[in-house]
């Protein structure tokens, strides 16, 4: 798989894969762009999303809507916590049906979703740059 960030403009970037999706990237507060701790968070809830979609439209056709916020305390630069919540009506469903449904979802996020696996694994991220002296100098 191929991604890559472009610079674009002075705090401007275009995120793409080989697919032609883009996402602009900028600083927290620039218009028309995620920060990159907001796309972060759009991975957590978009792949919570994506593993959960068909395990909820089987039973509803309710709209779906997977929000999300983070904890963050003043000053730092990075997120405590990553909080994942799926907004959808589940009222005409009868209460064992949606314990049922809400302990399927909880089973397959926790098992399928590579994002939040991830960040609750915590992974080591390295940062190297090409053209070095040996083509790669690491840090």
């Amino acid at each position: 798989m191929s991604l890559d960030v472009r610079r674009e403009g002075e705090h401007e970037f275009v995120g793409r894969n080989e697919r032609g999706a883009t996402v602009r990237i900028g600083r927290k507060g620039a218009p028309g762009s995620f920060s990159p701790a907001e796309l972060l968070q759009i991975a957590a809830a978009g792949c919570a999303a994506v593993t959960a979609e068909e395990l909820i439209t089987r039973r509803t056709d309710a709209p779906l809507r997977v929000a999300v916020t983070a904890d963050r305390r003043e000053g730092a630069s990075e997120l405590d916590a990553v909080h994942v919540l799926f907004d959808v009506d589940l009222s005409a469903l009868a209460d064992d049906e949606r314990e049922k449904l809400v302990a399927a979802v909880d089973r397959a996020v926790e098992r399928l979703c590579t994002v939040s696996r991830t960040l609750k694994k915590g992974i080591p991220v390295t940062e190297e740059f090409a053209g070095g002296p040996e083509d790669g100098s690491r840090r």
